[in-house]
């Protein structure tokens, strides 16, 4: 307990300092106190409103996780099973926990009640619900920045050049501004991670293990006069760790990491001159720990639990199904295969940018240096991370499936090592000229100016065009095309999915065979109508977290992996998913098999006969399939489209369907594309069936 507060005495010891009096000490305090409080305030506000700039400027698609993993099961919790979400083959195979959705749900369900209680509806509460989850996002991403400054400042001191420059790293970073206010899971994870870094007891990498053990002391462990005491720290660390592992079964190999450390002692610097390595904890003491961390771990998994049986029905485990089903089925593999080096190669490069070479090297240095015993603590603390870094990439590295998001809770640890490297090559700490006793004993300069300007000027180049000029296509489509229902089909703008005629919105379920209409029955449109057809790569658009309104169905190709054949079979490697088998027959020379998938697939013909017919011996053909108002594809399809819809051979021709494609809407998207499907810009055909293309309906 620390002593009362009284003036000091003559026989205190003599001090190198001007005497300063404990009452003048007690009266500055709380001004010292309230400028903390308030640098820490105006840090997370300004953070905030980067963070909300980056929400608004970020106008392109990335990558469709960021919409299906989330929002579709977010608006299918908020609006109901018939408001028309896509919920993916991961939904259904319960493969996700259902935490991350819930977080968007309640933001749904919460704005559109007060947009309800507003009366706002239409075009209106479309657009606040359409970026009403990169908002929350921004909040997320905002949380994680704040967090790896508060964890610089515990490792570096608050105000120290390495703390603040751990804080610019966040800001400048390109990753962090395209894909922080990204609905990712990994984003969440990351903002998850950094947090419950902040909180960790970093007194386990102590110096020595008699300071580490006194995390459990009990004249320190529960002192909450104002603050949180080490084991509340602890456990709100732990809670905040278990929830980025539930929420992305990976994020256990950097705790494990951690942990590993932590109680083997193994590598940590102590602080007697005499030994190289510190002694390991008490067997009682890890006990201890163990009993936290699975105390914590399991009321995690509980609430986990319980969200997940609400979501899907039954008693589930997602991370175990995760696991079971992209390891041990090798499922993830059909999504794409890297070499081993990718992470070392692309991953790490493309997540911290500019600031790559002193990522390295600190944690190069972090493993490899020692330490003074005055400076074991952050030696330790940092060795740790380090660790925990090299771990996670090794491991991730053995997955054939490899993508840089995974490594995004990587992100703020990185930042954090990085950092005293960029101080120390970009700042420099001169001595101060002044002989007042109050001066302070030194001063920063930059240095490396050029070397500074070019780095931001690149990194800001990076952000700008992945912001507005790289597939900017894939959102702007679908306001045009979420525009159009809403000229076309305004009467209906306000009607709930309750109040709209049923139909199977699932666009994932096939049409075929469910219909027969001939072109001829085309007409204005109503509540079964087929709004839009979407002949893109799988997931290559938003669904209905951009489309919002229920009525405006729509159909695209699907991409289901082959759940059914065993891994590395002959059947596994010779399937192919539906947009596969579309583009495999574009690709073929003989008009006959390049229209083998919309006779086949999308507008499959059957032989009918009236009775005349019958008698003469003759056969008419009709196709089965729903007719689109619009279709949607880049442009490298057209050509194939219109030779389709313009052959009138009875066996392979679609020139009986009646269509004759417009374009209404062309969006550029990109300079170029690593996939040569999407390359080229991005069409909208109308199909000219509809009667009322051209005007509202007056339904």
């Amino acid at each position: 307990m620390a002593e009362p507060r009284q003036r000091r005495t003559p026989v205190d010891a003599p001090s190198k300092t001007p005497a300063v009096s404990y009452a003048d000490a007690a009266a500055a305090a709380p001004v010292h106190d309230e400028v903390l409080a308030a640098q820490t305030a105006d840090v997370l506000t300004l953070l905030l409103i980067l963070r909300f700039c980056s929400a608004l400027c970020v106008r392109t698609f990335f990558q469709p996780d960021e919409y299906f993993q989330a929002l579709e099961p977010a608006w299918e919790l908020a609006f109901g099973p018939i408001s028309g979400a896509w919920l993916t083959w991961e939904w259904r195979q319960h493969l996700r926990t259902s935490l991350h959705p819930v977080l968007f749900a309640v933001a749904y369900a919460a704005a559109d009640s007060l947009l309800r209680l507003m009366h706002c509806v239409g075009p209106l509460r479309a657009i606040i619900l359409t970026h009403l989850p990169t908002v929350v996002q921004a909040v997320i991403a905002a949380v994680a920045d704040f967090s790896v400054w508060r964890l610089a400042g515990h490792l570096y001191g608050r105000d120290s050049n390495a703390t603040w420059t751990a804080l610019w790293l966040c800001v400048l970073s390109p990753w962090q501004w395209y894909c922080g206010t990204r609905t990712f899971s990994n984003g969440l994870e990351a903002a998850l991670t950094s947090a419950a870094l902040v909180f960790w007891p970093w007194q386990l990498f102590a110096a020595d293990s008699t300071s580490a053990e006194s995390l459990f002391d009990s004249s320190t462990a529960y002192n909450t006069v104002g603050r949180v005491g080490p084991v509340g720290r602890l456990r709100l660390s732990l809670l905040l760790a278990a929830f980025a592992v539930v929420l992305r079964p990976t994020n256990l190999l950097i705790w494990a990491a951690l942990l590993t450390v932590a109680v083997t002692r193994l590598t940590l610097d102590s602080s007697s001159s005499s030994s190289s390595s510190s002694s390991p904890l008490r067997p009682s003491f890890v006990a201890r720990l163990a009993v936290e961390i699975a105390a914590c771990g399991s009321l995690v998994l509980a609430v986990s639990a319980v969200s997940d049986r609400l979501f899907y029905g039954v008693w589930t485990l997602p991370a175990y199904t995760f696991l079971d089903v992209n390891l041990a089925q090798d499922v993830a593999v059909f999504y794409g295969r890297n070499p081993w080096h990718y992470y070392l190669s692309q991953g790490l490069p493309l997540l911290t940018m500019a600031s790559l070479p002193w990522a390295l090297t600190a944690v190069y240095a972090a493993l490899t240096s020692s330490s003074s015993p005055s400076s074991s603590f952050s030696s330790n603390a940092r060795r740790a991370l380090a660790f925990s870094v090299v771990t996670t990439v090794a491991v991730l590295s053995l997955v054939a499936h490899k993508e840089v998001r995974f490594l995004y809770p990587l992100l703020p640890v990185l930042n954090v090592l990085a950092a005293p490297q960029v101080a120390s090559f970009f700042t420099a700490t001169l001595p101060s000229t002044s002989s007042a006793s109050k001066a302070p004993p030194s001063a920063t300069s930059l240095r490396h100016k050029r070397l500074l300007s070019v780095g931001l000027v690149l990194q800001a180049v990076v952000a700008v065009y992945l912001s507005f000029f790289h597939q900017p296509a894939p959102l702007s489509v679908l306001s045009f095309l979420r525009h159009e229902y809403e000229r076309i089909h305004h009467n209906w703008l306000e009607l709930t999915a309750a109040e709209l005629p049923y139909f199977d919105v699932y666009p994932d379920y096939s049409f075929l065979h469910q219909s027969s209409i001939p072109s001829i029955l085309a007409s204005g449109g109503g509540g079964d109508e087929l709004f839009a057809l979407f002949l893109l790569p799988c997931h290559s658009t938003p669904w209905r977290s951009h489309l919002v309104y229920p009525g405006l169905r729509a159909r695209a190709l699907t991409c289901e992996p082959p759940l059914h054949t065993a891994p590395r079979s002959a059947e596994r490697a010779a399937y192919l998913d539906e947009a596969d088998r579309f583009y495999a027959a574009l690709g073929r020379h003989d008009p006959a098999a390049r229209n083998a998938f919309f006779v086949e697939e999308l507008w499959p013909r059957f032989p009918w006969s009236s009775d005349a017919e019958a008698t003469e011996g003759t056969t008419t053909w009709m196709h089965n399939g729903e007719i689109p108002r619009y279709i949607v594809g880049f442009e490298g399809i057209e050509d194939v489209l219109v030779g389709y819809f313009a052959s009138d051979d009875p066996a392979t021709g679609g020139a009986d369907l009646g269509i004759s494609l417009r374009r209404v809407w062309t969006g550029w998207n990109g300079f170029f594309n690593e996939d040569w499907r999407r390359r080229g810009s991005l069409i909208v055909w109308d199909t000219g069936v509809y009667s009322n293309a051209s005007h509202p309906d007056t339904l």
